[in-house]
């Protein structure tokens, strides 16, 4: 999940037409050196690798429903309140129950790893204990307004582990930098 650093993952007025909101794909200029080697081009190949993906819906409509493929065809599983009339494109499921999402993409992904995209999908999954590590991009932006990652968690603690930590080598365009955090959720 890319991030800024005062934790939104877009910026405001986010629709279809502007899916990134107002100013939000600045969170995203670190993809244009996604093929170089270092940690952008490293975290990028473990993306690719991920076995199946679980989307919010408000997600997964504002990407334009990624033309019913992420990458590779790995299946992907849309959390929803709803499940929309019209067929989903190619292999997505929708899926209205936390659980059974997260039951799903681990048993398509089989030893592989699940990535999951949206705020609303990350947070429920991690209501649920249905999220193991969190990956976050964070890009050296206030953005000020827009959808937070973490909005609307319980006030109970939620202990992490640093796994790891990679930083942009310096690189001439600052909008380029990010640091990429792994966090490994404790479990009580």
């Amino acid at each position: 999940m890319t991030i800024s650093l005062d934790g939104y993952v877009t910026g405001p007025q986010d629709s279809s037409g502007t899916p990134m909101g107002i100013g939000g794909f600045r969170l995203f200029n670190w993809l244009d050196r996604r093929n170089d080697p270092g940690p952008n081009g490293q975290v990028y190949t473990e993306v690719l690798a991920t076995r199946a993906v679980i989307s919010g819906r408000r997600t997964f409509e504002h990407a334009d429903r990624w033309q019913g493929d992420h990458h590779d065809g790995v299946p992907i599983f849309v959390l929803t309140h709803n499940v929309p009339d019209d067929p989903s494109p190619g292999g997505v499921r929708y899926v209205t129950d936390v659980h059974k999402c997260a039951a799903q993409a681990r048993a398509a992904a089989g030893d592989g790893d699940v990535m999951v995209h949206g705020a609303g999908a990350a947070q429920a999954l991690l209501r649920a204990g249905q999220l193991d590590e969190l990956e976050l991009h964070v890009v050296p932006v206030l953005l000020g307004q827009g959808r937070r990652l973490f909005d609307n968690l319980p006030a109970e603690h939620i202990e992490l582990d640093a796994i790891r930590r990679l930083t942009t080598p310096q690189v001439e365009d600052l909008a380029q930098h990010v640091t990429h955090m792994r966090y490994r959720i404790r479990r009580p």
